[in-house]
């Protein structure tokens, strides 16, 4: 098949074609439930699905791939579901994906050197790519697979104008072999379009209303090629400790109305959402310009699309098949069977809790110490959480201690006492005069800083920015210096390796809610296997891994009040799980309520120190 870029459409060995496309991206799906998903979005009306490629999930280290191969098997159910494909490299992938998709090691290196012409950023792209594009060349359409478009970077008219960049990229994905169209997608604006755009490769544009507008603004760009809108917004994303923003079935369905009248193909942003696992949401900063405030994506990528979380159709999908049924050609596909479903509620039966310094003991990096605080990226944490210590000397006075450009949530012990709570108040980088306050300390003192990132930002210009403390501890005015740091990367607890680890610890009793590490089992009776949400009241925030599955991170900050586990993650009879609470009921000290903690292990919603503590359960 031969998929060509015509003077107004696409074409297909010569025929107008129009792409009806959705987004899904195949590491935020379980993979044994791929195929259900893209049968959804063909039942729905759509003709295309699209994904993104995060590089930091494939190579968390510098030359460590990962199941690069996860691209090619899901393109491979795209074409076994009768759909096309776009695929989108990046590097660079937003998607409210960890870092934009860029791996940390290599942010960390480079700052604001990433996303430009610079040689040792280049050179580890053109690495990256030459792991992943055969994945894609070998299943374009002239081949007889479903790839049909490769982006070129992503949406990076809103943030540089580096044309000599784009213009490397464009060459590199002919040269490793893509023969299929190349296109780039941007916010429909004058600077993004001049920043984002490279010449002799199709523009597209993306917004969630406005459509004729939007054309407007790209025909005076270009001329000539297909009207696509490449995101088709059609709802949004959620962040913690902020209440979610809803989008009417009728309104997405009559927006995309106005796209498809005017004559263009669409990618329904998002069609299917699923689940950012194990920690890789990222996080935006607060503001027009995006440099305020640290605002953390939550687990769930539900994004208020028409097949929800679970894979369910809402009323947005009725609808925008009742208008999708208008362009497509042919009659609809029906739906797939549904996917089972829990029989019913299941608790999690704990049987052992372990403090997080045993835990860091035994599963963590290696101790380094520095003059100053080294950032995560600096002892190799991408997901996870680095304990600080530092010394105050004494004797002196109780002056009051803070935390210069702390990122991004800091439970404070001092002296084995738990302290409060630190968390990044301004969004200031390390210069921040204020930093964040732990209060009057005296001297001599040790102090224990477990910082936590709550995901780096996706977009916009503090991309990359470090984790951790990127300043120093400062008493009175005066530095503190000789800090010693250690790591726990969540990928300790993963897969078989992290159940084996987690199986050779030394738990001690059940102490429910507890700050620390928590083992347990929820039996599924036979024939009960499902599709589930684990719920865990009561507890303050931290992440859970089901078998192994890492299922994501939870925080009662709201608004997602439980996490999605794929009936695929789950068998018959025992099934463990781990959670690694964070921080403890609101409220406690290291140091006291570990009695009334271990009681409410026995019943649930018990009180705990910080309040009603119960067991974890999943439900259907």
């Amino acid at each position: 098949m031969r998929f060509a870029v015509g003077e107004r459409d696409f074409e297909v060995d010569g025929r107008p074609v129009r792409l009806l496309s959705g987004a899904l991206h195949y590491f935020r799906v379980h993979e044994a439930q791929w195929g259900h998903r893209l049968a959804m979005l063909r039942a729905m009306g759509l003709n295309c699905v699209e994904t993104y490629v995060p590089w930091n999930l494939h190579e968390p280290r510098p030359g460590e791939l990962r199941d690069v191969a996860a691209l090619g098997r899901f393109l491979d159910a795209v074409r076994a579901a009768g759909l096309l494909a776009i695929v989108r490299p990046g590097p660079y992938i937003c998607a409210e994906w960890e870092n934009g998709g860029l791996p940390s090691w290599l942010t960390g290196a480079l700052g604001r050197r990433v996303r430009t012409r610079d040689t040792a950023f280049l050179r580890a792209v053109d690495g990256w790519w030459r792991a992943l594009l055969p994945q894609v060349v070998a299943r374009q359409c002239d081949r007889g697979g479903p790839v049909v478009l490769v982006q070129v970077e992503n949406e990076y008219g809103s943030y540089g104008s580096d044309a000599e960049y784009l213009d490397h990229l464009a060459r590199r994905l002919r040269e490793l072999g893509v023969t299929v169209p190349l296109c780039t997608s941007d916010g429909a604006e004058d600077h993004m379009l001049t920043g984002g755009s490279v010449p002799g490769v199709l523009a597209t544009v993306n917004f969630g209303s406005g459509a004729r507008a939007a054309f407007a603004a790209l025909r005076r760009h270009r001329g000539r090629g297909p009207l696509m809108c490449m995101e088709f917004w059609c709802g949004w994303f959620a962040h913690w400790g902020r209440a979610e923003e809803p989008r009417g079935a009728a309104d997405a369905a009559a927006a995309l109305r106005e796209v498809l009248e005017c004559g263009a193909s669409v990618n329904v942003y998002m069609a299917h959402g699923g689940t950012s696992f194990g920690g890789w949401a990222g996080a935006n900063r607060a503001g027009e310009l995006q440099d305020g405030a640290l605002l953390p994506t939550v687990t769930s990528y539900d994004y208020g699309a028409p097949v929800d979380e679970r894979g369910r159709p809402t009323e947005k999908f009725w609808r925008m098949r009742e208008v999708l049924a208008e362009f497509a050609e042919g009659p609809l596909p029906e739906l797939p069977e549904p996917e089972p479903v829990l029989a019913g509620p299941v608790g999690v039966v704990l049987s052992g809790w372990l403090s997080l310094d045993a835990v860091l003991e035994a599963l963590g990096d290696p101790e380094v110490c520095a003059g100053v605080p080294p950032t995560f990226e600096e002892v190799g944490v991408d997901r996870g959480l680095v304990r600080y210590r530092v010394a105050v000397p004494g004797p002196r006075e109780p002056y009051e201690l803070r935390v210069v450009g702390l990122r991004d949530r800091a439970v404070t012990v001092v002296d084995g006492v738990r302290g409060p709570v630190l968390v990044e108040e301004s969004g200031a980088g390390p210069a921040d005069p204020a930093g964040a306050l732990l209060g009057a300390v005296p001297g001599p003192a040790e102090v224990e800083l477990w910082v936590e990132s709550l995901g780096r930002v996706n977009y916009g210009p503090r991309l990359g920015e470090a984790k951790g403390i990127t300043g120093g501890v400062l008493h009175e005015r005066q530095y503190l210096h000789g800090v010693r740091a250690r790591g726990l990367r969540l990928d300790a607890l993963e897969g078989p390796a992290g159940v084996a680890a987690v199986a050779g610890l030394g738990f001690g009793a059940p102490a429910a809610g507890a700050r620390g590490l928590h083992r347990g089992t929820v039996t599924v009776p036979a024939g009960g296997v499902g599709d589930a949400v684990l719920e865990l009241p009561g507890w303050t925030r931290g992440f859970v891994w089901v078998g192994g599955f890492p299922v994501g991170r939870y925080w009662s900050a709201g608004p997602q009040r439980g996490l999605f586990v794929p009936g695929p993650v789950l068998r018959e009879g025992a099934n463990e799980v781990v959670v690694l609470e964070l921080e403890g009921p609101e409220g406690s000290e290291e140091s006291e309520g570990m009695e009334g903690m271990e009681a409410a292990a026995g019943s649930e919603g018990s009180a705990g120190a910080g309040g009603a503590v119960g067991v974890p359960r999943l439900v259907p």
